[in-house]
């Protein structure tokens, strides 16, 4: 085991110093990632910031679109073969058609190449003609990334730190005491074994659907063609020791199994060549959820943070320590889903939230923001008369109905400790504030010539991304 580890380690650092070397002689190329737990809206964001690029005039924030530098935009081949395409094309026809619709959320890796010419400006502006800046976007499911905590983990520590977090959590007491019935050091039984799994999987979709965020392993609850495999067949069992051809010898065995076959193969093969990576939040969602759903926001966004090697990408850098993420966005989405003056609020709360994650990054040499945005508008923004007081609110299609409504979701705080606060100390319920969360259906549009889909603040989320490579 120690002998692979070290082989595999020296392969891809050959193949990283292969790529280095060879870097300065090709036409620049960014690999964005862009990833985000259930819900957040990776596809909407893709889509938008893609439709947005190539048509750029709801782009002044991104300084290459505002000065005219970027002179075109179109969609080429992506250079991995492997991988399926982002279904760009698809996915705007959902959201332009005459009834629009949220595109199909993805469950599994895919990637776009959209190049861009540039014209430099300044001092090279007359030496040198366009130039072409491929950016290449790997759109990954976050429960994945979720999984990389893995590989430092023992099945008896991750068996442990599961069985914690069940407490309490939708269907988890059901599954604690479904494990309290099993022997673990009797002799496996299949059957017994799949009905553990399945009770376990049912407890994490359940968890995800209440608004939870560290939810692993991420395979089992997006187990496209692995699912009924022996890799997804094992649950946490609270012993830590087990006997030969046991039942818990096994789910150990199976644990390492997914660690090796389907956690190190997304590390090696996809994360660990990206270089620019937004993380989208729904941090809306979480605090609707309550003070236990936004303190496992909190903890599994730190997590996450773990699992990047950043800094800055020096050339001597990438030689002898590989690739590293040199800029994270955190980017807490649906911000239409209020009105702009509590925009800073929201921005505040998500700063706040993910702090000791940012922290991380930032003392390693990468750099970090967080911001609110929204990729795709579909709201619009009212005053209106409640009990004799003016309210701000926003207005839009109930995803539901079709019909317009009005909504009020309640005044965020200007301080985040006054929801962290009660995150952190175990609260079961805001004590002084309700805080609503509508679904929204995407609005009708109608594009001018040269204008993207509309949003807030996509061209900020990418001029602090890319903006500086154009």
């Amino acid at each position: 085991m120690v002998f692979r580890t070290i082989t595999n380690q020296v392969s891809w650092a050959a193949a990283e110093i292969t790529d280095t070397l060879t870097h300065p002689f090709a036409e620049p190329v960014i690999r964005l990632g862009v990833t985000g737990l259930s819900r957040a809206g990776k596809t909407v964001f893709i889509t938008s910031l893609v439709a947005n690029l190539m048509d750029r005039g709801r782009m002044p924030q991104l300084a290459a679109a505002a000065n005219g530098a970027i002179t075109a935009a179109y969609l080429q081949p992506q250079p991995d073969d492997t991988i399926p395409r982002f279904a760009y094309e698809a996915n705007l026809g959902c959201l332009t058609a005459p009834d629009p619709k949220w595109p199909d959320s993805t469950d599994r890796i895919s990637e776009l190449r959209l190049s861009l010419r540039v014209q430099p400006s300044g001092l090279l502006a007359g030496l040198s003609g366009p130039r072409t800046v491929h950016i290449d976007i790997v759109d990954y499911p976050g429960e994945w990334l979720l999984d990389l905590a893995l590989l430092d983990q023992s099945y008896a520590q991750w068996s442990a730190a599961a069985l914690t977090r069940a407490k309490g959590r939708p269907e988890g007491d059901a599954y604690l005491q479904q494990a309290q019935g099993v022997d673990a050091n009797s002799t496996l039984d299949e059957p017994t074994a799949q009905a553990l799994a399945t009770g376990f999987t049912s407890h994490l979709n359940a968890s995800r659907a209440a608004g939870f965020s560290d939810c692993t392993p991420g395979r089992f609850m997006l187990p496209g063609e692995l699912a009924g495999s022996p890799v997804l067949t094992f649950a946490p069992l609270p012993s830590e020791k087990f006997a030969r051809k046991s039942l818990g010898r096994e789910f150990e065995r199976r644990f390492e199994s997914y660690k090796h076959n389907i956690v190190r193969p997304f590390f090696r093969d996809h994360f660990a060549k990206i270089d620019r990576q937004i993380v989208l939040v729904d941090v809306l969602g979480a605090i609707h959820a309550g003070p236990a759903a936004l303190d496992d926001l909190r903890n599994a966004m730190a997590g996450i943070l773990g699992a990047f090697r950043p800094g800055r990408n020096a050339f001597l850098t990438r030689i002898f320590q590989g690739k590293r993420v040199e800029k994270i966005l955190f980017a807490a989405t649906k911000a239409d889903h209020l009105h702009h003056s509590q925009h800073p609020q929201l921005t505040a709360i998500t700063q706040a939230l993910l702090r000791e994650a940012s922290d991380r990054a930032d003392f390693a040499g990468a750099k970090t923001a967080a911001m609110s945005i929204a990729a795709l508008r579909t709201t619009v923004e009212n005053t209106v008369d409640h009990a004799g007081k003016p309210i701000d609110v926003v207005r839009g299609r109930l995803l539901e109905t079709g019909k317009q409504a009005a909504f009020y979701p309640g005044d965020l705080p200007d301080d985040p400790a006054h929801l962290l606060s009660p995150a952190r100390a175990g609260a079961d319920k805001w004590l002084d504030a309700d805080y609503a969360v509508m679904r929204f259906a995407p609005a009708p549009l109608t594009l001018r010539p040269g204008d993207g889909p509309p949003h807030i603040r996509l061209d900020k989320a990418a001029q602090f991304l890319f903006g500086d490579k154009l």
